[in-house]
């Protein structure tokens, strides 16, 4: 096959390696809050305040953080590759676009981002987001941080399922495995007879749907694969 259409989902494991904490970390942002509070629209209806500084707060650490050689290289990847590479990830940083790729679809969406929950206007968030922030398209004061909560549906799944079900190859980073839709993309995958490999520190909780499994950092396996693709 000489230009094999690739999909990537990376997920928090390539960014931790950039210093950016997971659910797991312990100390870390997330370990000092419960899921409901602050990843939840119900969350955000009891208290917009403590929702709102603890994206500030993962705002600022991301945008002090820099990518790492997993990043670099499937920049490469999609730079260099002559089929078509679609790269998906469950993160919200914007490591991939530091590192050199402009077409990165944010299925959990992104920090960097507004959205306005009465007309979804979208526009980049600053620094410091603050609570009833006015839409600068509709005047309302109803911003809120531009981020898929628990219950929400991801965004582009039209587009991640067309790319899945023509891939060749699909590839997996740094994904836990556990959180869906993004955990049964394997599945769609391999149902269409695309290769599949998954590239983590720890087995994610669906290594067994992987044919090829590779263990290690994010900044140490990604590069070798990608040199392996390239050719």
């Amino acid at each position: 096959m000489a230009h094999p259409s690739i999909v990537i989902l990376t997920g928090a494991g390539i960014s931790a390696e950039s210093g950016l904490g997971t659910f797991r970390d312990e100390g870390g942002l997330w370990a000092q809050h419960r899921i409901e509070d602050v990843a939840t629209p119900e969350g955000f209806a009891r208290n917009p305040q403590l929702v709102v500084d603890f994206y500030n707060a993962r705002r600022a650490q991301a945008a002090e953080a820099v990518p790492n050689a997993g990043h670099i290289a499937l920049a490469r990847l999609q730079a260099e590759h002559k089929g078509d590479v679609l790269l998906v990830t469950q993160n919200v940083d914007d490591l991939h676009e530091k590192g050199g790729s402009e077409d990165v679809l944010h299925m959990h969406g992104a920090l960097n981002s507004a959205l306005c929950s009465a007309c979804d206007h979208r526009w980049p968030a600053p620094l410091e987001m603050h609570v009833a922030q006015a839409c600068p398209n509709c005047a309302a004061p109803t911003a809120r941080p531009d981020i898929v909560w628990f219950g929400e549906i991801p965004y582009q799944m039209d587009r991640i399922q067309d790319a899945l079900e023509r891939a060749d190859i699909f590839a997996a980073i740094g994904t836990s495995g556990n959180v869906y839709p993004a955990a049964g993309f394997v599945q769609m995958a391999t149902h269409v007879g695309a290769k599949t490999v998954e590239m983590n520190l720890e087995p994610g909780e669906n290594v067994a749907l992987f044919e090829d499994v590779r263990a290690g950092k994010a900044s140490e396996t990604v590069p070798k694969w990608v040199d392996e693709i390239l050719g």
